[in-house]
């Protein structure tokens, strides 16, 4: 974590300008994290402060505490936290030379290593709250900025929320510390519109769904960080990669398949092993020569167009890869499906000419994006990254690439914004960020230029002119990596998948064992035309299998008796409870119409 004390990046608001809503809300949070901090000293003598900023939609604070702490004690805090809130305390800033500082941190050792890892003449600020005496009852080494008084802090709009355990400074090495998490909003009803928002949330956690589905399954014991795909979510992954393949085979792609390791020298040679050797596994020896598991797919692309001499004829090339790659992440930020340490990427390669390269990023940014489309999301913004202080490529090239990625997001008429020094060393690049259904973002395509590989790798093509130039190299990750994306989706659409990529499409329910050879034939028929169909034949009553099956949002349920085994038909019932029309359904009939959704990838039942 890189070291700023309890220093906010908000900006003071200017005198006589009212801060805009989301400065107000960052002022708010930053005041209420020092109230906190305030109440947990005065509950908890011995208590050391360390850090305590304002975050996205709430805020936090670390301590080291001289007796554990549970959640049971966030309620006695937050009744302290009212008390100080009602004392109608001032904040007030000060500046203080280093030695004031330290003398005024003296019993607080974490206050006094950021103070000497503070350059030198950088002014050193706290916050001090006052009673409505004026005398100094709490303060922090603390950049700001504030509130003006705590009565301005809704003392029941802010709620504090866990406990987790974080590490001084980030380092598993140093302390660890209590991090305690808080919300704060300006009104009680923008609280409980969070902890609603909150609690849906909790409902679609990929984490939660994935074990209730039986869709995947982690096992710390066999190694974290790998995800284990269970047959239905083996299903779905099916599905998806069949589309992907369909698409991108339409859209001018070829597919490779790669090695998983290679030798050291093929990293060496791309740079990873200079700027990403931490990611990357340990080396094997095998013949007395290092090999490493790959971390990424690219090096292995660029050996097979070195397979043979490249000329500008053969130009534009475009290979594609569902390739499984290993990089090394720390324990701590492991998160079900959505921070792994073995994926696989969807990932492709573009090699072409010069004169090609502006209609070849404006063709893998439309393929993207009707690519999110299908899978029903729509909210997309573009963030398009600038060359970095530190780069390598010819300016012209950073240039022309910058301006081609540019023209392909206005043509688009995608609403964008620029993140500038944004770009890796080597090239510019567009990234994708989607919102779900709960209107959260999720950055997740990335179209990324590469002048560092062609140039490390030799890379040539011979032009019209008989001279060898250098092919451009663009990578681009489409979902990002199929186990990230499919924590997406379960959130998005909270386990209640589209009927085309549903593990199960339909569960066949008999209202009684006479029925269940009739049961049977029904699903027998559907599995012939390669739909994914269950029989419910326990021993559970109908309506107990029906919410079953809700349960498992499986999107048809069958319902077949007496009259339908004699008629041929299905009852249809929808996992929200409606019925498809009035009357049971010809089986043909029924077929033809789940066939219809599956072929044209609806969204609805």
């Amino acid at each position: 974590m890189e070291m700023k004390g309890t220093m906010s990046d908000i900006k003071e608001p200017p005198k006589n300008e009212k801060p805009d809503v989301s400065q107000r809300l960052a002022l708010i949070r930053h005041s209420v994290s020092h109230v906190m901090a305030q109440a947990v000293t005065r509950l908890f003598p011995g208590t050391r402060v360390a850090i305590g900023p304002s975050v996205e939609n709430g805020f936090y604070y670390d301590f080291q505490f001289p007796q554990p702490l549970g959640v049971e004690d966030l309620p006695r805090i937050e009744v302290e936290m009212q008390r100080i809130i009602e004392e109608n305390q001032d904040f007030v800033r000060l500046t203080l030379s280093r030695e004031e500082a330290k003398q005024r941190f003296a019993e607080e050792p974490f206050k006094l290593e950021l103070i000497a890892a503070l350059p030198e003449n950088t002014p050193i600020t706290i916050y001090e709250q006052r009673n409505a005496a004026g005398e100094r009852v709490w303060a922090d080494l603390c950049r700001g900025p504030h509130l003006a008084n705590t009565r301005e802090i809704n003392s029941r709009a802010f709620k504090l929320q866990s406990i987790a355990g974080s590490y001084w400074r980030g380092d598993e090495k140093r302390p660890m510390l209590t991090r305690i998490y808080g919300t704060a909003w300006e009104t009680p009803k923008d609280l409980k519109a969070y902890l609603a928002f909150l609690d849906e949330v909790e409902k679609r956690d990929h984490r939660r769904l994935g074990k209730e589905l039986d869709l995947y399954s982690t096992h710390e014991e066999a190694g974290a960080g790998l995800i284990y795909w269970h047959p239905k979510g083996g299903r779905m992954r099916v599905a998806i990669e069949d589309f992907w393949r369909t698409e991108h085979f339409r859209n001018g792609y070829e597919i490779l398949y790669t090695p998983h390791i290679g030798k050291s020298w093929l990293w060496e040679t791309s740079g990873h092993l200079g700027f990403y050797k931490s990611n990357m596994y340990s080396p094997m020896e095998i013949d007395q020569q290092d090999y490493l598991i790959k971390p990424m797919n690219c090096p292995f692309h660029i050996m097979i167009y070195k397979n043979k001499g490249r000329s500008y004829r053969d130009l534009p090339l475009r290979w594609a890869e569902l390739g499984t790659v290993y990089r090394y992440e720390r324990s701590g930020v492991l998160h079900g499906l959505l921070r792994v340490r073995g994926f696989t990427q969807d990932d492709a390669h573009i090699f072409c000419t010069p004169e090609q390269i502006e209609g070849e990023i404006l063709e893998v940014l439309r393929f993207s994006l009707n690519i999110w489309k299908v899978f029903g999301f729509k909210d997309i913004k573009a963030y398009l990254a600038t060359k970095p202080a530190e780069s390598v490529g010819e300016q012209s090239r950073w240039d022309a690439a910058l301006e081609s990625l540019r023209k392909a997001v206005e043509a688009e008429g995608l609403p964008y914004e620029l993140d500038e020094g944004g770009g890796a060393f080597y090239g510019p690049k567009i990234d994708l960020k989607i919102k779900d259904a709960l209107g959260r973002e999720w950055q997740m395509t990335t179209i990324q230029f590469d002048f560092n590989e062609p140039e490390r790798f030799d890379m040539t093509y011979v032009d019209s002119d008989g001279q060898h130039k250098r092919p451009y190299m663009v990578h681009r990750a489409l979902l990002g990596s199929l186990e990230r994306f499919f924590g997406v989706l379960i959130e998005h659409f909270g386990g209640a998948f589209p009927v085309w990529i549903a593990p199960e499409q339909a569960a066949v329910i008999p209202v009684a064992p006479g029925f269940h050879d009739y049961a049977k034939q029904v699903a027998a028929e559907l599995k012939r035309r390669d739909l994914r169909v269950t029989v419910e034949l326990e021993d559970n009553r109908m309506n107990a299998k029906i919410r079953l099956c809700q349960n498992r949002k499986i999107p048809y349920m069958l319902v077949v008796g007496q009259r339908e085994m004699e008629e041929a038909t299905v009852s249809v019932r929808l996992r929200d409870g409606r019925q498809l029309g009035t009357a049971p359904m010809p089986l043909a009939d029924f077929a033809a119409y789940i066939e219809g959704k599956v072929a044209t990838r609806d969204l609805e039942l």
